[in-house]
């Protein structure tokens, strides 16, 4: 008689990592978190038998030596790579990405940051949306509190509460049409003592388009280590927009870096990619990062996980988008080409802030922004933000996006510098049609 598995069993492979980390971050692990080890299944197995001269193991295509065997169309395709790359790009990736572009990609991230901070090898996600998800699973699960500021990306619902049954709890980002730094942490004011957390940090936010300032940096800081005295903590740095901010008296240094041994209780993940910060939109490239030591035994136990879930789902990220962005990060030219895209986006902003300005404070009031994408505007009690954007696209030609019931998302990245101040005007007339006035 055949019998049934057990599937929620903790293995002793899995014990055995879980005992790698540091106590307040175990404490944090979601069920499936604590199950999660990668297996010495056929990636594994394939890994260890890399570079033989007889290499019978990955079910992939090549030419018998190890090299790719690509359609004569496909080989065209990425021709534009460097020779060491196209086979790369055609064959499996890795499970947890290219060696070179994780390595490559940990060294972008740490342009400005002291050796002595302590960060792991990135992990290789299919986007930013990906790396949260994977977060989402190692750290939450039925009931987990996850706070984020108010008004958050949409998204968020989806990846911690539909997916894993966690629960989010909020704080008004802004208060008065003033940011409120400690929004997150004051949103795990009804948690019982002692109870472990997710807090979301995201900066440049994402619809808000703000970064806070170094008062307001110090000032979430502080509010995060003293809730690191009540519960264990881990932070995620949703760094999607990182680097675009428009003032030299805004911080452009992600807050990762400076949560990394605050406090033993708080343990900051950064998520973060090459589609904003390299305009790669299509390509489907993030990474994760954990604030320890490469070949540290918490980096190798969270990194044993996360590959199990990566095999468990998507199987290896795409290698063909990970080559280029190898290749790019290769460039001499890639930091003048960022800087310049934050230029042009920095202009954007500026012609945007010069038009809300102008607004009716009684028909629309913008909220402050100061980097991203995104600029957020607050519609008058009793005027819905959806009812606006369906009047906008009726009768104004024009597209914006509506963020729970009082307020207005433009994404200025995508119109261009002229059209901006025509944007404002239909959108302020469209508000005040649906207003009466």
């Amino acid at each position: 008689m055949a019998q049934i598995a057990t599937s929620h069993a903790i293995s002793p492979a899995a014990r055995e990592i879980n005992d790698a980390l540091p106590v307040p971050l175990a404490a944090c692990l979601s069920p499936l978190g604590r199950r999660s080890v990668y297996p010495k299944g056929i990636p594994f197995q394939a890994g260890e038998a890399r570079g033989k001269t007889y290499n019978g193991t990955i079910g992939q295509i090549t030419d018998g030596a190890g090299g790719a065997l690509p359609l004569p169309s496909l080989a065209a395709a990425v021709s534009g790579l460097e020779e060491d790359l196209r086979d790369r790009a055609v064959l499996y990736s890795p499970i947890d990405g290219l060696p070179e572009l994780r390595r490559a990609w940990r060294g972008w991230q740490r342009r400005e940051i002291d050796s002595a901070v302590p960060s792991s090898t990135p992990i290789v996600t299919l986007g930013l949306s990906h790396g949260l998800s994977l977060a989402a699973d190692l750290f939450t699960g039925e009931g987990t509190a996850v706070a984020v500021a108010e008004p958050f990306w949409g998204n968020y619902r989806q990846t911690f509460s539909t997916r894993t049954g966690a629960r989010l709890v909020t704080a008004p980002a802004y208060r008065d049409g003033v940011f409120d730094a400690a929004a997150p942490v004051k949103a795990l004011s009804g948690l019982t003592a002692a109870e472990p957390a997710v807090v979301i940090v995201n900066f440049p936010s994402n619809p808000g388009g703000y970064s806070p300032t170094d008062d307001e940096r110090l000032e979430l800081i502080a509010a995060l280590t003293a809730e690191a005295e009540t519960r264990p903590l881990a932070v995620l740095c949703d760094d999607a927009y990182a680097g675009l901010v428009y003032s030299d008296r805004i911080c452009r240094r992600s807050l990762f870096w400076d949560l990394i041994g605050i406090h033993p209780n708080l343990t900051p993940i950064k998520v973060d990619g090459a589609t904003k910060e390299l305009s790669f939109f299509g390509g489907r490239v993030g990474f994760l990062t954990f604030p320890f030591e490469p070949e540290s035994p918490a980096a190798a136990a969270l990194e044993s996980k996360v590959k199990c879930l990566l095999r468990a789902t998507v199987g290896s990220p795409v290698a063909a988008s990970q080559a280029a962005v190898l290749s790019v990060l290769g460039s001499p030219r890639v930091a003048k080409e960022v800087e310049e895209v934050r230029a042009l986006l920095a202009e954007r902003a500026g012609v945007l802030a010069a038009a809300l300005e102008l607004c009716d404070r009684s028909v629309v009031r913008p909220l402050p922004f100061n980097s991203g994408c995104f600029a957020l505007v607050e519609l008058p009690e009793g005027v819905d933000a959806e009812e606006v954007r369906r009047h906008l696209l009726a009768t104004a030609d024009t597209g914006l996006i509506s963020v729970g019931e009082r307020f207005l998302r433009l994404a200025f990245c995508s119109v261009a510098v002229a059209a901006l101040p025509e944007l404002v005007r239909r959108m302020e007339a469209g508000v005040a049609a649906v207003a009466g006035r």
